[in-house]
Order: structure tokens, then C-alpha cells, then sequence
């Protein structure tokens, strides 16, 4: 750590709730914090940790429900508890600014992004307002986000879930804070530009010599952009050090099995999850909290809690045993096979979507309308079998799922069931079975979640809806859900408000699953899990596919999970198929030059890795009209047969095919010279 004063100094602080017998449940127990000017720090750990908690501290803010229990938090010398709002105001959102993991949090859903920007601006600049509009132009630019002036006059239910990420990073940077409290922003990022967010947030730590403390559950994140790590476990810290030192030789055994959960790019199976379950505060604790989950634990872990202690490398653990610890290595379980043959359970032909509704006098004027938002999408989902969708944010992956859901009517084509029925566009047209049998499962749980809803009542929903449960057989069945999704059935009688964004994740996951669905569209369903119950939720979505032949079509933006889970997969730019095939074809050469573009972005927890960017500002909000839709951004571009005609599908003998007006040996060839670079 720097000599200097730290800018954000946490010293103590305990935080709890007050549980159903009265007494105050601590969910953070004294944690220390201290990050100077230009240091990054991370907080890691599993959902319900009290990394959000400790984080919104930083800024005075306990969520609704908590309260201090003792300790200060205080940033520049002054207790951010103590202050009065007005001074608080001064700090919040200016000195100290907030990038929250929901973006919806961040952006009112009845205000233009322009406005919301400009309003940022008058409260915590002292710019003239007359350049309000350009600056607030230019951070958009900043953040990749594509035709800046476009943005500004759209809502947030415009962009997709990547783009008002991006919207609420460039409104936390409005203010030139000298802090940033980062919690999990870019969660709803594809890989490129998650990579670009975190070198352009490296950079504005330097230029500004800003402090970060960056909340994620992404290791590969907190290797590229933190200096120091803290690991936290059911409200403590276990593990503090240098990044470097904790992320490739950890003194803790949690955070060993945390980096051992974690799917690899370079292999196809399944991470195995940490067994057992954090405890729950209402639980006394007697010895080491970590003990019961512990391989290495003794009777003297069980007897009395370890203190924090130096070990090796500049880290400080809570542990008795830092020198038995064995270093990371991911646990693995094979994937599940698919059937490779039969009916197709569900088919999407010719499938295009707009979102542009022309009015009388444009149509009257013949002025020509833009090209579909998603357009000509072939796919075919069998029994048993899990389909993944990737691409950048803004590519039509959701598009699709919502298209398929009857959220969205498609402007052509069709979606079929595997009996040849086409289904209704809408899904108050659709049946009760057919909704039954196609489940969705969404990027932000808020939008399944009522939040005047307990968890219970919400599972009951679709028990009672289809399969008619009542009382105490549908109690039990929601313990069960819950359950399987790493959660007890202490979180039946809790509101979606009490819960973390992982929790909340789990129990949308299991609301899908109440129903009993022979198909599920999972939209992001990982990116807001921790790297333990993303693997339990992976090795539950792959014993649903073993035991009931559910399937599967999974949109996400991170390529280890795709790998690790997918038997096939579509690679999807502008809402156009580039590059389709079996899991292992699409992941080894040849690619796609959108493709190789998006492996090269993947991040790892290395501190050392570094990854491939491509060299551009922004990606497009429209495709072209005619030709190549990735022509603008490719790198191996041939002139101008890629902006006049359509790509030729080349395949190869297992059926991938890749959407491109070069030949396979000369993509094969420029991966090779990729790779070797």
C-alpha cells in the first residue's frame, strides 16, 4: 500500500439486520478496507458475502433493512455515516461515484439518455450548460458506445442490456470522480467490450489517480484491472494481498476452490462446484466459518475462529493451514452429450425482427426503412441438446429469445414446435401447455421478480398454474427448487428487495424450472452468479439435459461458460449468422474473423494475460445494408466484394459453417499466425 492517507478508509464495520427473534443478525463482521489515490482494489467472493454491502458502505449507504452495528466508514477523513445529506449529496455521485450492477438502478426508465447525462452534469460539474450535450456525447464515445447522438435521444428499453451498462458507466464518470465504487459493471458486457471498459477504467485510474474498489465475481476481471484483492466469505475477509499473489498462489483454501470453479476457454467440461453452502447469520459461530466446506479443516478450526495472520507473498489470511493450501487447479466434470438425431423439440426459419415502426407519412414518402434488427435466423434446438448464442451486446441474441418467448412478434419467418406446429406470435395466444413447456429465464431477474412477492409465492406460481399444487406439497416443492439452485428454504419467506443479485438470479433460475419446461431460453442466466454457483447452476442445467432431455438455448457473453455447456453453437453479429457448428469446430480454427475477435477478448485470471483487442472505437448500432455484416470492423477485409454481396456459407465436413468471403485454408492460416502472435 501507498504511504499516503488512504482516500477510502473502512475500519471495523459491521452491518446486520434484525431477524425474526429481534436480535440483530451481522451480515459483515468488522472488515477493514483502506484504498489510496491510483490503487484498484477487488472484493471477491460468493453471492451473500457482503461485497455490495461493503461497497455501498464506502458511500454512507446501508440497503433497506440494515443498519450499522459498529465500525466508521469514511472517505477523504470524513465518516460518511455522520455526515448530513446535504454533504453527503456533495460526495455522492461527484468525489465518489457509483456504477451499479443493475444498470436499471442507475437510469430512470422515462428520461432520454441525454437528459439523464445532462442532469448528471449540472448536478456535479461546473461546465456551461451550452456544452453539456457534447460532453455528455463524448463519454458515450468514451464507453464504445456506437452513434452517440442516436443514444442520446433513446430510452433505456431502447438499448439492450449492454448498452445501458455502458450508459450508467459514462453517467458514474460525468462527475470526474476522484473514487469509483464499481459493482459488477460489467456484468452485462460481451467480452470485447467488457476488455475496452476495463483498459479505458485503468487508464482514467492513471491519468486521474482515481481510486477503484471494483465488487466481482469474475477473476479474469479483478487480474486485468486490480493491484490488491480482498476475499471475503460470509462477511469477513479470509484472504487479503497483492493481486498477483492471491489469484495464481492463494493462502486460503476458499479462494483456491474459487479459482478452481472456474471454466477454462481451453477445455470442454463442466467446473465442479464448492461443495456445501455458506452459513446463514442466524447461525452462532464457534470456529473457522469456512470450516464445514474446508478439506483441510481440524478440530482446532472447529474450536475458535482463526485471526487474520501474514502468510506468504505479501497476503494476509484467516487461516490455520495457509501452508497446506495447494494451488488452484480446476475441478472438472465432463459435459453431457447431446442426441445428435430425431425430431428437432423446436425450430426457428427465416426468423427476422424490427423494432423500427415507420409512420404513414414515411411509408407515404417511400422513405426506405432500415434493415431488420434480426434477420434470416435459421436454428434448430433437439431434445437433450444445449444451443448457445454469442456475439456483442446489440447482436440479437435476446432479440431471438424474446422472439421465441412471444414477447417479441417477428416481422417474418417462423418458430416451430417439433410436431410442425408453428406457435403463436403472442404468448397470450399461446396455451397454458405450451407456455409450460418453453420457459425463459431473464438477464435481469427484475423482470420476473415481483418484488411485493415473497420467494415462496413466487415459486408457488407456476406449481399451482400447471401441475395445481396447494398447502404443503407446494411448500415442500419450493424448498426443493431452492435447494437445487444452492439456496435453503430459510429464503422462502424473504422479498426479492432482501436479496443479493446473484440470489435473485437463483431464484428466477428456479421459477423456470417450477414449470417443468422441456425447453429453456436462458438469456445471461450466469452473469450475475458467483463463480461457485455458476458452476452449480451449469451442472444442474446438465443433469436436466441427462435425466429429462430438457433443452437448452443459452445466450451469453462468456465464451468458457459457452464452451464448457453448449453442444452447438451460433455466433450472431448485427442479428445475422456469421459462424454456426458443433461446440468443439466453431472454438478451434478455422474461425470467423468476428469470431477470432471475441476469442482474442477473453479474459483469464492472470494477471499476466493479456488480451487481444481489436483496433476500433465503437461497434455499429445498424448492420450495413448489403454485403458482410462485420465489413466495417474486419480486420482481413477483401475490398469491396465485402460490402456489395452476401457471404458465401462455407462448410466443413462436421457441419460447421462459417459465413465468409475467404476461403477456410486462408482463415485456417491467419488463425494459426493469431494464435502465434
Amino acid at each position: 500500500m501507498s504511504a499516503q492517507p488512504p482516500l477510502i478508509d473502512i475500519s471495523g464495520l459491521s452491518v446486520g439486520f434484525r431477524g425474526r427473534s429481534g436480535a440483530m443478525l451481522p451480515v459483515l463482521h468488522e472488515v477493514d478496507l483502506a484504498v489510496c489515490r491510483g490503487e484498484s482494489v477487488g472484493i471477491v467472493g460468493e453471492s451473500g458475502s457482503g461485497k455490495s454491502t461493503l461497497a455501498l458502505a464506502a458511500m454512507g449507504y446501508l440497503r433497506h433493512g440494515l443498519a450499522r452495528l459498529g465500525g466508521a466508514a469514511r472517505f477523504d477523513g470524513q465518516d460518511m455515516f455522520a455526515l448530513a445529506p446535504p454533504a453527503l449529496a456533495r460526495i455522492r455521485g461527484g468525489k465518489l461515484g457509483l456504477i451499479p450492477q443493475n444498470s436499471g438502478q442507475a437510469l430512470t426508465p422515462t428520461q432520454r439518455i441525454g437528459t439523464q447525462i445532462a442532469e448528471a452534469l449540472r448536478l456535479h460539474c461546473d461546465h456551461d450548460p451550452a456544452t453539456h450535450r457534447t460532453r455528455a456525447r463524448d463519454l458515450l464515445a468514451q464507453v464504445r458506445l456506437p452513434d452517440p447522438d442516436t443514444i442520446l435521444t433513446r430510452y433505456p428499453h431502447e438499448l439492450s442490456g449492454g448498452q445501458q451498462q455502458r450508459v450508467a458507466i459514462a453517467m458514474a464518470l460525468a462527475g470526474e470522480p476522484e473514487a469509483l465504487l464499481l459493482d459488477e459493471p460489467t456484468t452485462g458486457l460481451d467480452v470485447t467490450t467488457q476488455a475496452h471498459i476495463l483498459a479505458l477504467l485503468r487508464g482514467l485510474a492513471r491519468e486521474r489517480d482515481m481510486a477503484m474498489v471494483y465488487v466481482s465475481h469474475d477473476l479474469g476481471v479483478i487480474a486485468q484491472v486490480c493491484d490488491r484483492v480482498h476475499v471475503l466469505y460470509a462477511g469477513e475477509t479470509v484472504l487479503a494481498g497483492p493481486a498477483r499473489s492471491v489469484l495464481t498462489a492463494p493462502s486460503h483454501p476458499y479462494a483456491a476452490a474459487l479459482l478452481a470453479a472456474i471454466p477454462r476457454l481451453g477445455a470442454r467440461t463442466l467446473p465442479r462446484a464448492l461443495d456445501g453452502r455458506p452459513p446463514t447469520p442466524d447461525i452462532p459461530r464457534t470456529g473457522c466459518a469456512f470450516a464445514p466446506r474446508c478439506a483441510l479443516a481440524t478440530d482446532d478450526c472447529r474450536a475458535a475462529p482463526p485471526p487474520m495472520a501474514e502468510t506468504r507473498d505479501g497476503q494476509r489470511a484467516r487461516c490455520l493451514y495457509p501452508e497446506k493450501v495447494a494451488p488452484p487447479t480446476p475441478s472438472e466434470s465432463t459435459a453431457p452429450g447431446a442426441a445428435t438425431d430425431g425430431p428437432p423439440l423446436l425450430s426457428t426459419r427465416a426468423l427476422s425482427v424490427r423494432y423500427d415502426n415507420p409512420g404513414l407519412l414515411a411509408r407515404l414518402r417511400g422513405i426506405p426503412r432500415p434493415p431488420a434488427t434480426v434477420e434470416g435466423i435459421d436454428l434448430t434446438l433437439r431434445h437433450g441438446e444445449t444451443l448457445g448464442l454469442v456475439g456483442e451486446s446489440g447482436s440479437g441474441k435476446s432479440t431471438i429469445l424474446r422472439a421465441i418467448a412471444g414477447l417479441l412478434p417477428p416481422a417474418s419467418g417462423r418458430i416451430a414446435l417439433e410436431d410442425g406446429t408453428d406457435l403463436a406470435t403472442s404468448a397470450e395466444r399461446r396455451r397454458p401447455e405450451t407456455l409450460r413447456r418453453i420457459q425463459m429465464i431473464f438477464q435481469n431477474p427484475d423482470e420476473s421478480l415481483n418484488p411485493r412477492q415473497s420467494v415462496g409465492d413466487i415459486l408457488a406460481q407456476p406449481l399451482r398454474l400447471y401441475f395445481g399444487l396447494r398447502g404443503q406439497p407446494c411448500h415442500d416443492r419450493a424448498a426443493e427448487l431452492l435447494e437445487t439452485v444452492r439456496l435453503g428454504a430459510h429464503y422462502l419467506d424473504r422479498l426479492p428487495g432482501q436479496l443479493s443479485g446473484g440470489e435473485k438470479q437463483r431464484v428466477a433460475v428456479a421459477r423456470a424450472f417450477a414449470a417443468g419446461p422441456e425447453a429453456v431460453l436462458c438469456d445471461e442466466i450466469t452473469s450475475a452468479l458467483d463463480v461457485s454457483v455458476q458452476a452449480a447452476v451449469l451442472e444442474l442445467l446438465g443433469d436436466l439435459k441427462a435425466r429429462h432431455g430438457t433443452g437448452f438455448i443459452f445466450v451469453s457473453h462468456d465464451l468458457t461458460v459457452v464452451r464448457a455447456l453448449s453442444d452447438r453453437v451460433a455466433v450472431l453479429y448485427q442479428g445475422r449468422i456469421c459462424e454456426a457448428g458443433p461446440t468443439e469446430a466453431v472454438f478451434a480454427p478455422p474461425h470467423h474473423p468476428y469470431t477470432d475477435v471475441l476469442l482474442g477478448a477473453v479474459l483469464a485470471p492472470d494477471p499476466d494475460h493479456a488480451p487481444r483487442l481489436l483496433a476500433e472505437d465503437a461497434v455499429e448500432l445498424a448492420p450495413p445494408a448489403r454485403g458482410c455484416p462485420f465489413q466495417r470492423r474486419c480486420p482481413v477485409k477483401r475490398g469491396a466484394i465485402c460490402e456489395t454481396d452476401t457471404p458465401p456459407a462455407r462448410q466443413t465436413a462436421d457441419g460447421h459453417v462459417i459465413h465468409c468471403h475467404i476461403p477456410l485454408d486462408e482463415l485456417h492460416a491467419h488463425d494459426a499466425a493469431q494464435a502465434k502472435s
